[in-house]
């Protein structure tokens, strides 16, 4: 964990972040000098944070197997390596010496869990959805998963797209947008380790039924040589040639990218901020997804803020932690002038598995609080 104070003085820190703040309990500091320093910033947040630390229990609160060790101290390469996924496929970002070699002109090409085939839907659900799904619990019951599949670590992408969508009132539990009728259009901003997990997002098909998704993914982590590039995904992903059978033979999931099929989901990729190629875009969207904005730490967030607040569309946004959806939240607020519509929220279909080298105490997760305009 860094030291609070770092880079906000002339005094570089000393050493490690060991000493924590003794209200809040959510910032550490390298030394007692940096605390008293660094107290004139944290003063305006402390309370705040303090009051975040109390509902620490809440964002632990997981239904797997492998919470407890997910949740802890546990290495994300130590997690990946008891599966015996560590670098391998759609799985190679998910841990920093992988994020090492991992690299953006390979996206889409990482196609298959591997991974049993018990613990991965490589299939049509046996049933479409009957109430909305509202926990990890209840997608791996519809989707008849054990709860010691890891595939959550993924599929959070899906279903924070899901439970986005059923929060502004898209979906086909919820009246619908009178424009959404067999075509569901969502503008994906600020796209990057997902570039290596494309895959994951054929399982909108299931989420979905009876609407052809097309998303446009906007962001300068796209490659310039892949701008304008469309990947059909027409089936689910399924195991690795040999590993496993999957449990439907004629419906494992393959990523297509000829021309002539006709996919259930269509991404297109456009390199670039959303403001300045929104022009580009071959539809106007139904819903605006921004997740793990970080929309306070970026300055090139406004026009794309204030682009948004001119199409009128919902527009949900994530963070790592409620700090960074409070301080994102505040920003936005005095671009638009207004109160959010959708306000800050824990996403019950965050990542189960935690952020490492958080710069808070507080646990951080993928997607973990969302918040919308």
């Amino acid at each position: 964990m860094e030291c609070a104070a770092k880079g906000s003085g002339r005094n570089r820190c000393t050493g490690a972040a060991t000493r924590p703040c003794a209200r809040c309990g959510a910032v550490a500091y390298c030394s007692l000098f940096h605390q008293i320093a660094h107290w004139s910033s944290h003063k305006h947040e402390c309370d705040r944070l303090e009051q975040q630390m109390k509902s620490v229990h809440l964002l632990n609160d997981f239904p797997f197997t492998f919470s407890q060790e997910a949740t802890s101290q546990e290495t994300r390469c130590s997690f990946l390596s008891k599966r015996g996924i560590h670098q391998k496929g759609m799985w190679m970002i998910e841990c920093r010496c992988g994020e090492s070699s991992a690299s953006f002109d390979c996206l889409g090409l990482n196609n298959s869990w591997d991974i049993p085939s018990n613990l991965y839907p490589c299939y049509a659900p046996e049933s479409q959805i009957s109430e909305q799904l509202r926990s990890w619990r209840d997608y791996y019951n519809w989707r008849c998963l054990p709860l010691d599949s890891p595939v959550a670590l993924l599929l959070h992408w899906p279903l924070t797209i899901y439970h986005a969508a059923q929060l502004v009132g898209i979906g086909t539990l919820n009246p619908l947008n009178p424009e959404v009728c067999d075509k569901l259009c969502i503008h994906y901003l600020g796209p990057e380790k997902e570039l290596l997990q494309l895959n994951v997002f054929g399982e909108l098909q299931a989420l979905f039924p009876g609407l052809h998704i097309h998303i446009e993914l906007v962001g300068p982590a796209i490659p310039p040589q892949r701008d304008g590039e469309k990947v059909r995904i027409s089936r689910y992903v399924s195991s690795n040639e040999g590993q496993s059978v999957c449990k439907s033979a004629s419906k494992n999931a393959i990523l297509a990218t000829q021309s002539g099929i006709t996919p259930a989901v269509t991404l297109q990729l456009w390199h670039g901020f959303y403001h300045d190629r929104y022009r580009d875009l071959d539809s106007s969207p139904h819903l605006v997804i921004a997740p793990n904005g970080g929309i306070a730490a970026y300055p090139s967030w406004m026009p794309t803020i204030e682009l948004i607040e001119k199409l009128d569309v919902p527009a949900v946004f994530t963070d790592y932690c409620e700090e960074a959806c409070h301080l994102a939240a505040s920003c936005i607020e005095n671009v638009i002038g207004r109160s959010l519509k959708l306000p800050v929220q824990l996403n019950p279909f965050r990542q189960p598995i935690a952020v490492e080298d958080s710069v808070l105490l507080l646990p951080c997760y993928s997607n973990c609080f969302l918040f919308g305009m």
